[in-house]
């Protein structure tokens, strides 16, 4: 896979204690949209200002990480935050919805 194919999918934590999940090719800059609250910020994160980078997975395309990221929305605030405690868990939690599809967790720094 090449550098410019990766892609990632993210979770947030926003001030409120919500958790906002997206994706992007680029961690660093994206974080710096959600936390200057500026047009190029999601929605959410102008009503919900973001906190801190809780986890993210790199996922081997763009497609894979929007499949990730629609699977993640769909779950409850209890199952995100298990998630988040044990990202690790992430292929084994998904494995019936996202068979054949690898999601690596990535250190958050």
């Amino acid at each position: 896979m090449r550098k410019e194919d990766k892609s990632y999918t993210y979770m947030i934590r926003c001030t409120d204690g919500s958790i906002y999940t997206g994706i992007t090719k680029d961690v660093k800059r994206r974080m710096e949209e959600h936390k200057s609250r500026g047009k190029e910020c999601a929605k959410y994160t102008r009503t919900h200002p973001f906190e801190r980078l809780e986890t993210v997975f790199e996922a081997q395309s763009w497609s894979e990480a929007a499949r990730l990221e629609y699977a993640i929305k769909r779950l409850t605030k209890e199952q995100k935050e298990q998630l988040i405690a044990s990202p690790e868990k992430v292929e084994e939690m998904f494995a019936d919805k996202l068979s054949g599809c690898r999601f690596l967790p990535v250190v958050v720094k």
